[in-house]
């Protein structure tokens, strides 16, 4: 069966293209291929007219995707291919093809994953099933080898999506009833060992969410230091259902004599390392730990960018502590990347070195 997607934009908006990659990935996950994908203005209408009608005669599935502006333009476009009037809120369904009107964002992906995906199934008599696995900074390489085995191994029994962002990764594989059981699991082996490195689950949880859990399993608290990623790391936490049961405190100790005053970083540490330091770092750990009240420590320290600090370290340094009354590791790090691309890259990357600590 063979499907396609219509992305309708506004030319004239300043946000510019639509972003649409989170329904098309919601059709993904459920087993919908897009065998082509079109952008076009929604005020040319016999563009749009022309390749409705011309994918209508070639497709069992339309999707036409839009900012939610445009839906009243986006369903007449759909009633004049489909020949029919909508009597549900997104779908149309004819003997010979279904056609879908989707808002970008996160009703569209609901809508096609709760909707889309059921009826396109009890069309094509078949269902797909996925396995998710969560990494954190794994290199691409490494990635791509993966993926690349897993292909190999699975020829065209099963599709491997994988999607990445500030160093956390997705990897999904999709795969239909048919499809043998040692195949899928083979598959996800072949994932788990060449990225066990950096896995933290084979479900589809964030690493905030498999911290938590790994706090309440253990009975432990976690407290948070903080300088260049300003809070990310304990807001990320603090945003898990339950986190109050683990989560003891987050300082956000940006300036220097924040470190000294609330976490003991000693003045010549400051004076001679500089704030950017492992030393520092180590200090800022060994600070919330001295306290008393949490059995996991995590601080961060480093330049966000985009320039170098006052001592010349270059933006994108970063050094992240972690540990516990029996030991507390540093870890340095130099990345490329925008000042929100470096700190939210450090926050996951906080977060997954501290649950490997007690994983």
């Amino acid at each position: 069966m063979k499907y396609a997607a219509v992305v309708l934009y506004n030319k004239l908006s300043s946000v510019g293209i639509v972003d649409f990659s989170s329904v098309t990935d919601a059709l993904l996950a459920g087993g919908i291929f897009l065998d082509e994908v079109t952008l076009l203005p929604y005020d040319a209408p016999s563009a749009v007219g022309t390749a409705l009608v011309r994918l209508s005669l070639d497709m069992d599935g339309i999707f036409l995707v839009c900012d939610p502006p445009l839906l009243p333009s986006a369903r007449q476009y759909i009633e004049a291919a489909a020949e029919k009037k909508f009597e549900e809120e997104y779908i149309i369904e004819t003997d010979r093809c279904l056609y879908a009107v989707l808002p970008s964002g996160k009703r569209g992906e609901e809508e096609a994953r709760l909707e889309v995906v059921p009826r396109i199934d009890a069309r094509r008599k078949n269902s797909y099933l996925r396995m998710v696995l969560r990494t954190v900074s794994a290199p691409q390489e490494k990635l791509r080898a993966a993926i690349s085995a897993v292909r190999a191994l699975a020829e065209d029994k099963l599709i491997v999506h994988a999607s990445e962002k500030y160093g956390a990764a997705r990897v999904e594989l999709i795969y239909d009833r048919a499809t043998p059981k040692m195949t899928a699991d083979e598959a996800t082996r072949i994932l788990a060992s060449e990225l066990a490195d950096y896995l933290y689950a084979i479900e589809d949880v964030s690493i905030a969410e498999r911290l938590v859990e790994a706090l309440k399993l253990r009975r432990m608290t976690v407290s948070v230091a903080e300088s260049f990623t300003g809070g990310g790391v304990g807001r990320a936490i603090v945003r898990v259902p339950g986190a109050s049961a683990v989560y003891f405190e987050g300082l956000n100790t940006y300036h220097a004599q924040a470190k000294i005053e609330r976490l003991n970083v000693s003045e010549e540490t400051v004076a001679q390392k500089g704030t950017v330091s492992d030393e520092t770092a180590y200090e800022m750990a060994a600070g919330l730990l001295a306290g008393g009240h949490c059995d996991l420590a995590v601080a961060t320290t480093g330049v966000a960018g985009p320039d170098p600090d006052e001592k010349g370290n270059p933006a994108g340094l970063f050094y992240i502590a972690v540990g516990t009354r029996e030991r507390v590791n540093v870890y340095r790090y130099q990345l490329k990347g925008t000042r929100e691309s470096i700190t939210e890259t450090a926050i996951n990357y906080a977060l997954f070195l501290a649950y490997r600590e007690i994983k």
